[in-house]
């Protein structure tokens, strides 16, 4: 009885470990509309400090590290939209697809734009994921994308 206890404990904690950067979101796209298939430069990015350029400060909070707004406070995890940063957040160039496009990028799943970046240019997203190596692990691939433009 205890054997199959720690069996089963061990098998959860097995499961748990490959599953922890997988995330079901409600995002979908809107009802009666059809995309249109764009390919788009992908990378991925986290909440570190060497994605989205932040540094403590010798108080020990979170500041911008350079650009225009160095030294500034920074809030960790929070996106440009002011919508807290989660697996479907995909950051994008707001003059190509603005805040509310919803996507669906193969391997990755569905996303909306919520956040934008300093690097982030013409036809680039970049997708949220919740751990560093598995950010850097998806790197930088070509990827056919459905888009549905925000309403």
């Amino acid at each position: 009885m205890i054997r199959r206890l720690v069996i089963l404990m061990a098998l959860a904690l097995l499961v748990g470990c490959c599953l922890r950067d997988v995330r079901w979101s409600g995002v979908r796209p809107p009802r009666g509309t059809k995309p249109t298939v764009v390919r788009l430069e992908t990378t991925g990015y986290c909440p570190c400090q060497q994605c989205c350029g932040w540094k403590r400060n010798w108080y020990g909070k979170p500041v911008y590290a350079y650009g225009p707004r160095k030294g500034q406070r920074k809030q960790v995890g929070i996106t440009a939209s002011g919508l807290p940063a989660k697996h479907g957040t995909i950051a994008a160039d707001t003059s190509v697809f603005p805040f509310g496009t919803v996507m669906y990028v193969p391997g990755y799943g569905y996303g909306v734009v919520e956040d934008r970046g300093g690097e982030i240019k013409g036809r680039h997203i970049d997708l949220y994921f919740t751990h560093h190596d598995t950010a850097m692990k998806w790197g930088r691939k070509s990827k056919e994308v459905k888009v549905w433009p925000a309403k």
